[in-house]
């Protein structure tokens, strides 16, 4: 069994970087053999769940502008899996959750800038899943846990996003972190830690600052769904660090 994972996946520069959660991410990559990653981006949005069934190499997105030309040039030629992409379908719909199958988006930087850093060799299956940033945080839960059975099939499930995540209050200049940066990931990190799901899903309302931390819900709602897909076992904090003074690097496995 593969345990279902929630890694923030940064700005689509952290692949040019060389630090402490870069590290880990390789590290995290080398120690698994996954048959394929089943991968909920925040930045494939549908109001219905939309499965990737591309048969073949994935085009690249770009879906960033203002960056080094580099990273423009990066290819990560992962291959579809229109069999799991089926599979998730059909699990879905046992739980009476509505599902399109897509096949022809390609991979965009919530999926290979993580991906290219934990499996380089691009020679696993991978299958894109999308998110409804207007769901409520208990769907997109559900949806998680109506892919349990494919941790016991050695599929990797990652929820790729963000916990604190406002552009608006980056900082270029910043070597800590901001207070309310990490008081708002404290919450977040204790009420994972205790599995407790339904303060989770009216953090809004109850963890410190989450409106300025969250101005948009769309990076955290994969956190959900990763949790969802967990086997009720104590998730373990992987990483935590922070870029520009408030951009999360945080990682859990369920």
């Amino acid at each position: 069994m593969i345990h279902p994972m929630f890694l923030c996946h940064g700005a689509p520069d952290l692949v040019l970087e060389d630090n402490e959660y870069i590290r880990l991410l390789k590290e995290i990559g080398k120690s698994l053999k996954p048959k394929a990653v089943v991968l909920f981006t925040a930045h494939w949005e549908t109001e219905v769940t939309a499965i990737s069934a591309v048969e073949g190499t994935y085009d690249m997105i770009y879906d960033f502008y203002g960056f080094p030309a580099e990273l423009y040039r990066i290819k990560y030629p992962a291959k579809g899996s229109p069999e799991l992409a089926e599979r998730i379908k059909s699990l879905l719909k046992e739980h009476e959750i509505s599902s399109n199958l897509d096949h022809s988006r390609g991979i965009d930087h919530g999926t290979w800038s993580l991906l290219s850093l934990l499996f380089p060799e691009a020679d696993i299956p991978v299958v894109q899943v999308s998110i409804n940033p207007f769901r409520s945080k208990e769907e997109q839960f559900l949806i998680g846990e109506a892919l349990k059975p494919l941790a016991e099939e050695d599929i990797l499930i990652l929820g790729s996003g963000s916990t604190v995540h406002n552009l608006g209050a980056l900082n270029g200049n910043a070597t800590e972190p901001e207070s309310w940066a990490v008081e708002f990931d404290d919450w977040i990190i204790d009420r994972v830690e205790r599995l407790d799901s339904e303060e989770l899903f009216r953090y809004q309302s109850l963890a410190p600052h989450a409106r300025h931390a969250v101005p948009r819900e769309e990076h955290i709602m994969p956190l959900y769904t990763a949790m969802g897909s967990g086997r009720d076992r104590t998730p373990k904090l992987l990483h935590r660090s922070y870029a520009y003074g408030t951009f999360t690097y945080l990682g859990f496995e369920f």
